[in-house]
């Protein structure tokens, strides 16, 4: 639907030329009439009409739970008009001028989508109208493992959000699973049978993000000796999931904003752009509107990235669920080392309750590993001892609530330096985790729910070396 007649009829050959059978309308009116006549697969309509805006077709269409699937055209440099249009429904989004080899792309990928929505229903673990997940989910829901009334709601808004090309803004505490979450949206999307590729925003060179996103032409850079593909071109037709997204650098995040409001990369050393067609989903346990605040978040990419949200909860949170995350874990622990599955019993489960599992479902797999590699037998043996990332997350109100607020440790002097004692603290803390990883830094990061690139910066500024070293490594430029 296009209030230009030229336009109109250009889609209108470009869509018949494709083999569909296609109705078109040059106002809100003549929509309303066509759509009260019959079914579609899917609705094509332009942000402004001579009656009205385009959105109230698309509200139209979810009020009444329609099964057609809304592609909205925006005006160049329209980048709220299109978020606005994601927000409320829309299955995607094209900015005019319409490249046609887009337009084909993205239409085809709405009519598959209305065509899969029966088999969705059917498949749903709990069905409900227009929201159930496509039986090729089943897996990747499963692995989110719980049963609580937080966990369901995560699993509910997964199956809700993957019916379009919306971005997706996955935030939870490190260990969490947002990776699993960003795995599902993609599972249970009709683009399940593309590529899904994951990336560690902070484990990347600042000097190579450009080239790992966007891939480089033969002698771009020193050591580039063939044309490669970057992320964005392996993601086609899939899924790209850009992982802990606060830690890119800010002239990144300009380079990424326009690839994704473009849709179009170039890669290093070309002089043309390239159309890419991939769903972005991100993920952070930063809270991303204070870094906005505090100027090491671009505003702009903050809102193009957080169209919806899924928010996963911590471990704490859902206590009801240790049960069944103990046995899915304990069931790959022992496929993994090729033993029966330990017994848990209450005494062991009550345990791990009593745990404070800050670094959640990952602190917990730790804690497994370390029963199961301690047992005698069948019998598991937990080791409580808070690993160093929990100690060194523990609330201070927990040591406040041992003692009076104005009580001061008698056999501890205060120091003098806290800037020093701090730094001290953090240096036992991270030597003792770099030793117990055999100073593997990235096993030592995710230990303590840091980024590559923030151990890396830490053991440089504490002057700490490996067994060998003759010096720390540098921070990341």
């Amino acid at each position: 639907m296009d209030d230009e007649p030229d336009l109109r009829t250009l889609y209108e050959l470009t869509l018949l030329r494709e083999g569909y059978r296609v109705d078109s309308a040059g106002t809100l009116a003549e929509a309303a009439d066509l759509l009260q006549a019959k079914r579609f697969d899917a609705v094509i309509t332009d942000m402004r009409l001579p009656d009205g805006l385009g959105l109230e077709l698309l509200q139209r269409l979810v009020a009444e739970q329609r099964p057609e699937r809304c592609v909205v055209m925006t005006a160049y440099g329209s980048a709220e008009n299109a978020v606005e249009a994601l927000k409320a429904g829309a299955f995607d989004y094209l900015t005019k001028p319409v490249d046609l080899k887009q337009f084909r792309s993205v239409v085809a990928s709405a009519i598959r989508e209305s065509e899969a929505l029966p088999l969705r229903t059917q498949a749903a673990p709990r069905p409900a109208a227009g929201e159930a997940a496509p039986a090729g989910a089943q897996h990747a829901l499963q692995r989110l493992v719980g049963g609580s009334p937080a966990m369901q709601q995560v699993k509910d808004r997964i199956a809700k959000v993957a019916r379009s090309m919306a971005p997706v803004l996955v935030r939870g505490e490190s260990g969490t699973g947002k990776e699993l979450v960003a795995r599902a949206i993609h599972a249970c999307s009709h683009r399940a049978e593309g590529p899904f590729v994951a990336v560690n925003c902070g484990a990347i060179p600042e000097s190579l993000l450009e080239a790992e996103f966007f891939g480089a032409r033969k002698g771009s850079y020193t050591g580039a000796t063939a044309d490669r593909e970057g992320y964005f071109q392996a993601a086609r037709g899939g899924t790209l999931f850009l992982d802990e997204i606060g830690d890119l650098p800010l002239a990144m995040q300009s380079k990424l904003l326009r690839a994704i409001q473009e849709r179009q990369v170039r890669s290093l050393g070309s002089t043309q752009e390239d159309a890419v067609d991939v769903r972005i989903v991100s993920a952070t346990h930063k809270d991303l509107a204070a870094e906005v605040q505090s100027g090491r978040f671009r505003q702009d990419l903050y809102y193009r990235l957080n169209v919806i949200e899924i928010l996963v909860p911590p471990l704490r949170e859902r206590r009801e669920d240790l049960p069944a995350l103990c046995q899915a874990l304990l069931a790959r622990i022992a496929q993994e080392t090729g033993m029966a599955v330990p017994v848990l019993s209450g005494v062991v489960l009550q345990q791990l309750a009593s745990h404070p599992l800050q670094g959640n479902v990952r602190e917990l797999e730790n804690l497994l590993h370390r029963a199961v590699a301690l047992s005698d037998g069948n019998e598991l043996q937990v080791d409580a001892t808070p690993t160093p990332a929990a100690a060194a997350q523990e609330p201070a109100a927990a040591t406040a609530a041992a003692a009076p607020a104005a009580a001061v440790v008698a056999d501890e002097p205060m120091p003098s330096d806290l800037q020093a004692y701090l730094d001290q603290q953090e240096r036992e803390i991270l030597v003792k985790a770099l030793h117990e990883s055999g100073f593997n830094r990235t096993a030592a990061a995710q230990r303590l729910g840091l980024s590559l690139r923030q151990i890396r910066y830490r053991i440089a500024r504490l002057a700490i070396a490996a067994p060998g070293d003759d010096a720390p490594d540098h921070p990341a430029a």
